[in-house]
């Protein structure tokens, strides 16, 4: 494996986030704080507990779980779809460096930012809300299978888009509204039949309750299903990451 190749390339994703701090640190954890002034002290002290959890904790992970899923998408596809724009994507494939060594450099450094970010919230979180974390270490398998997938397909988004506009698209118009009726700020089990049938359907309702078990050790759908649904969608990017690398689709537009 070409290590210099890989990190040289997470190096310059990295080094993008740190010159832009405000935007890519400061922006989303004061956006997630006002949720929590909100959602978790102004509503939350007048609702009851959710399954036990006070509302102002109850909806951390699922907080948490918005800003890693937003910033995973948008920091891989942006960092993927400047290079073709720019058309420093030729350096890219004609150097020395194989599609996992690519995949490796972008996801993982996209990977890493939301990681981080997820950290803070988390963090900053404690400042608004008291919570206990009940299994830490199934807490981190999910940030970690989460900021990968994501970023997975934020990379894979990045190479569909041949514009700025078609970068916005899917995050906007599709992954911000699953978010929102995938449990985070609510328990599907408090939706009639029909309606949480059909949010079964929806993976980040997996996401959230997986993550929300391991803080507090109850959830919509069983951990191990969320596990299982979470690696499965984590194959399904790497299955068309294989097919896009091997077909060339629109790595050179």
């Amino acid at each position: 494996m070409n290590l210099h190749a890989v990190a040289a390339i997470y190096r310059f994703e990295m080094a993008r986030t740190f010159r832009t701090l405000l935007q890519s640190i400061a922006s989303p954890v004061l956006s997630t704080s006002l949720y929590f002034v909100v959602f978790g002290a102004a509503i939350g002290s007048r609702m009851t507990a959710v399954d036990g959890v006070p509302y102002g904790a109850f909806i951390v992970p699922g907080l948490i779980m918005l800003s890693i899923l937003t910033e995973s998408l948008s920091n891989a596809s942006f960092g993927i779809y400047m290079p073709k724009w720019s058309g420093t994507i030729y350096e890219v494939l004609s150097a020395p460096v194989s599609p996992f060594e690519i995949v490796l450099g972008y996801v993982g450094a996209a990977a890493s930012k939301s990681l981080m970010l997820g950290v803070i919230i988390l963090a900053t979180a404690r400042l608004f809300v008291p919570f206990e974390i009940q299994h830490p270490l199934f807490m981190a398998a999910f940030l970690v299978l989460t900021a990968v997938t994501f970023s997975l397909f934020g990379f894979i988004l990045g190479i569909w888009a041949d514009s700025f506009e078609k970068l916005q698209i899917v995050p906007l118009l599709v992954i911000t509204p699953l978010t929102f009726l995938g449990g985070s700020f609510y328990s599907i089990d408090m939706l009639p039949g029909v309606w949480r049938t059909i949010s079964l359907f929806n993976p980040v309702v997996y996401l959230v309750s997986g993550f929300r078990w391991s803080f507090f050790g109850t959830s919509d759908v069983g951990v191990g299903v969320s596990l299982a649904a979470t690696c499965g969608v984590l194959l399904l990017c790497l299955a068309i990451i294989a097919w896009v690398f091997k077909t060339g689709y629109r790595l050179k537009n």
